[in-house]
């Protein structure tokens, strides 16, 4: 009986992503939010809103924190939580906090440093270390090429999601 369940949840839910690339969107964005291997903390707890107002990597708290895309995003005053809920998009970092530079090859990097960031083109980008920062920002063909290659990354990292999703439902 489980093992139906199951099979008919991962059907559904395989369906559901079909028909929506059929129509031409991309699949939800929920739950892509990079949180790193354990946890649901967003960019490792670091404040997106400092890297614009502060120029630089401020940790935030847990006393002022917003649930967005499936995880819990931390600030390091009220007010940059309020800037957040008002405009996610504009501080968010690309590619949900993935590193930059390995979306640029097409690969997923799940573990990035928040020291680790360049804003580009009124972007924020984070790496897995000092060295991707540069690069990323010296070669202007790495932002083209994470550009090219987000759907792809994007596409492995929902796959990913369904299955975990798939084998830790819930028994009867």
């Amino acid at each position: 009986m489980l093992n139906r369940r199951k099979s008919g949840l991962a059907a559904s839910v395989i369906a559901g992503i079909v028909i929506l690339f059929a129509l031409g969107r991309e699949a939800p964005a929920d739950d892509l939010a990079n949180t790193g291997y354990f946890g649901d903390v967003a960019i490792k707890g670091y404040d997106p809103v400092a890297y614009f107002t502060d120029d630089k990597a401020i940790e935030g708290s847990p006393a002022y924190s917003h649930r967005w895309l499936g995880a819990v995003w931390h600030f390091a005053s009220a007010k940059n939580r309020d800037l957040f809920i008002a405009n996610p998009g504009k501080y968010a970092p690309q590619y949900g906090g993935y590193c930059a530079d390995g979306v640029s090859l097409g690969t997923v990097t799940t573990n990035i440093d928040p020291q680790a960031w360049r804003i580009i083109d009124g972007k924020l980008y984070l790496s897995y270390d000092p060295g991707a920062a540069d690069g990323f920002e010296t070669k202007p063909n790495k932002v083209v090429d994470s550009q090219k290659h987000w759907s792809e990354v994007q596409s492995t990292l929902m796959s990913d999601k369904l299955q975990k999703d798939w084998q830790h439902l819930p028994a009867d």
